[in-house]
């Protein structure tokens, strides 16, 4: 592996295109935001890449420089290409790290890596949500008190339909009395994969510090500490004693 951690920020950049709110709030693009908050970690190098680049900027050479990507994706899940879609997965599965974020729950990456439709319960009416800690300590939520609260944003509620998580870290409460597994890790093959809810493009949730701290955070969790290309040899009796 690199010296540095080697992160691709993908995203999707179409709300940039069309929603006001998402053009004041991010008028580079939210993937440029992300990597503009994660580039001035020294351990970290980080490159971005999205939708309307070719092969959506993840080129097998691209995707083998990376151990960590992130996803965002909302309104245009349908047009990333399936042939990319496969190429991301099997490089999870020998362990490059994937967090994804917010609406990227029902994205084609998140949807092949969990087998689960990933449906749940939404409403936005920008209600304050608390984020709460229940695995203290764990790597990604150093520097995260008992919760963390965002004032505005948009509802995610149970039941979410995924996999029973390795690890639930984080639960949030809203204000119309909600509750959602905001912060799930699971291990596919060599790679490990965090979602987290937070991350609505109308609402300025990646500026929140704590919203950094844990995506940070995730990043040095995710990063492979080893990889392997699965196979699948045919073996004559007692190979192992020659």
């Amino acid at each position: 592996m690199a010296d540095k951690i080697r992160v691709t920020v993908w995203g999707e950049n179409a709300h940039e295109k069309v929603t006001p709110e998402t053009q004041e709030l991010y008028p580079d693009g939210m993937h440029t935001y992300i990597a503009g908050f994660l580039s001035p970690n020294a351990d970290f190098e980080v490159r971005t890449a999205n939708l309307d680049e070719p092969e959506h900027g993840l080129t097998q050479d691209v995707l083998d420089n990376t151990d960590v990507l992130t996803w965002w994706g909302h309104i245009a899940h349908g047009q990333v290409a399936d042939e990319v879609v496969q190429r991301v997965y099997d490089r999870v599965i020998g362990g490059m790290g994937l967090i994804c974020l917010h609406s990227a729950h029902f994205s084609k990456i998140f949807t092949k890596l969990m087998g689960t439709s990933c449906v749940l319960k939404w409403r936005e009416v920008a209600e304050r949500e608390t984020l709460w800690v229940t695995r203290p300590g764990h790597e990604i939520l150093q520097g995260i008190e008992d919760f963390f609260i965002i004032p505005h944003t948009e509802m995610y509620g149970e039941h979410f339909d995924i996999p029973e998580p390795d690890e639930t870290i984080l639960i949030s409460s809203f204000e119309g009395g909600e509750v959602f597994r905001s912060g799930c890790t699971w291990r596919r093959g060599a790679g490990k994969v965090f979602y987290f809810r937070p991350g609505h493009e109308t609402y300025p949730v990646f500026y929140n510090e704590d919203v950094q701290k844990v995506i940070t955070n995730a990043v040095r969790w995710a990063c492979p500490v080893s990889t392997y290309t699965p196979i699948c040899p045919n073996r004559e009796m007692g190979w192992y004693l020659k």
